[in-house]
């Protein structure tokens, strides 16, 4: 049976069960046995090479022992077990150090729920993830792409896919960062780890021997405040070969600004921030002055301005509204990275790269720390031929970027590029929505924007008849 066949009928067995509720509820009860299961298999991997490996996990709560036989215990006997063993052990399991296994499960499961009911229908599924030998190489990789198949249905699954950015732009985001071995790497809003999983593709072609694979185990860094997306980072990590995923389960927002030292700063940030979000009173607290907001998006900003090494470079997807915004703080916010970050390109991506979680249009911003801005490259990245928006079976795809990575290191305007001085940018008093000279850009309305210029436009025409009968009647008037 392939894994995609196993995976449908388990969702069809949990359908089944009266305690799951919803799209969420079901992801969130699968990802965390299939965490038990990849957890387990790994820990298979670990003990043929390491003579003394030790478990945290106690013996009798380790998937070998509870789900592994087919035959073992289901029904009531199974339910309460998982409800009044396996959880409250998984939640409480003793901690030594930060980056461990240890706290690694602990952290997965302190908001982790059993929603199902019944303990047969558990012992099912059960049966089913059995059938996946996550240490079996075919059976990996299958599983791997399935789980970038599910990640992204997770847009469909009403507020979940706000924790999923596509895959082509999270490749293309890190190619263009180009990252290299050694280097520290964060996503301190990570979701389900789509940055920081193409950092680990672009590190691993870099890798020629262990030692080197071994480097980015502990240099690729992700923070995630919510529970569901937080389980779905670290497995997605675990099955990318990241033995013990560095994912903070916080807000990054969260700690002061000033708590920040010199270890804290990283080389390389790689992001997509909630936009659209809102931050209580007491988050904003924890930023400048002048700084200071409740737009989340425009805090994390200021906090990876902050986290970035000199010459540290950062790539971040962020809304039209950062680029025109033009209230204090974003105004401040763009005039200091324009100041002390060369903001040297601006890839404006099209409506519906995010459908159908949101049309709004978005741009990966990309900028290195240390000198200012001298001018701002755009490239306005086009449909594909043919194509006239993005959807859940036509998404955008990796290939369409070739365009932009034969251009990057050979700048050239174009029908899709072209350049503005900073000079320029100064004087439209640091608005960077600037469109492109070459196109006439096809306005987009909102339905409530749409009629009431539709309503304007009504009213103008019928004034205008108006007052053409009236000069007609005061022409007749005069002839006759």
């Amino acid at each position: 049976m392939s894994i995609t066949s196993v995976i449908k009928s388990i969702q069809d067995i949990m359908r089944q069960d009266v305690g799951v509720d919803g799209d969420a509820q079901r992801i969130g009860q699968l990802v965390w046995m299939i965490f038990l299961k990849i957890f387990d298999d790994k820990e298979r991997e670990l003990e043929v090479i390491e003579d003394d490996y030790q478990s945290p996990i106690p013996e009798h709560i380790r998937w070998r022992h509870w789900a592994a036989n087919d035959e073992g215990m289901t029904g009531d006997e199974l339910l309460a077990f998982v409800n009044d063993e396996l959880f409250p052990a998984l939640k409480e399991l003793e901690v030594t150090e930060v980056h461990s296994r240890a706290n690694m499960v602990r952290s997965v499961f302190d908001d982790a729920y059993n929603y199902m009911k019944s303990g047969t229908l558990i012992r099912q599924v059960v049966n089913k993830i059995n059938e996946i030998d996550f240490n079996s190489s075919e059976d990996r990789h299958l599983f791997n792409d399935f789980y970038e198949t599910f990640l992204k249905n997770l847009q469909s699954a009403g507020n979940s896919g706000e924790y999923y950015t596509p895959r082509a732009v999270t490749q293309f985001a890190v190619d263009m960062v180009n990252p290299k071995l050694g280097e520290k790497i964060l996503d301190p809003a990570c979701g389900t780890g789509g940055f920081l999983t193409s950092s680990i593709d672009h590190l691993r072609k870099q890798a020629q021997t262990v030692e080197e694979r071994q480097t980015f185990q502990d240099t690729v860094l992700g923070t995630e405040k919510k529970p569901l997306p937080h389980l779905l980072g670290v497995t997605n990590l675990i099955l990318n070969d990241i033995e013990v995923p560095k994912i903070r389960r916080d807000n990054s927002l969260a700690q002061p600004l000033r708590n920040y030292s010199r270890k804290d700063k990283v080389d390389i940030v790689v992001t997509n921030p909630p936009f659209g979000g809102t931050e209580e009173d007491g988050i904003q607290a924890n930023f400048p002055n002048n700084f200071r907001t409740k737009e989340t998006a425009d805090l994390f900003m200021v906090l990876i301005m902050t986290l970035l090494k000199d010459n540290g470079r950062g790539a971040i997807v962020l809304p039209d509204g950062f680029l025109f915004g033009d209230d204090g703080v974003k105004y401040r916010i763009k005039e200091r990275l324009l100041t002390e970050f060369n903001l040297h390109t601006i890839v404006r991506l099209p409506h519906n790269v995010f459908s159908p979680y949101t049309n709004i249009r978005t741009n990966v911003l990309f900028f290195e720390k240390g000198k200012p801005t001298e001018e701002v490259w755009y490239y306005e990245h086009p449909y594909p031929e043919g194509q006239k928006s993005y959807s859940k079976t036509k998404p955008i795809r990796i290939e369409e970027f070739d365009r932009e990575k034969a251009w990057w290191n050979n700048r050239e305007e174009n029908e899709y590029a072209w350049k503005v001085s900073i000079d320029d940018i100064k004087e439209r008093d640091y608005n960077l929505d600037i469109k492109n000279p070459y196109t006439e850009e096809e306005e987009y309305l909102d339905p409530e924007e749409a009629l009431a210029r539709y309503q304007k436009a009504k009213a103008d025409v019928k004034d205008t008849k108006q007052k053409l009968a009236d000069e007609l009647a005061s022409i007749m008037k005069e002839v006759f």
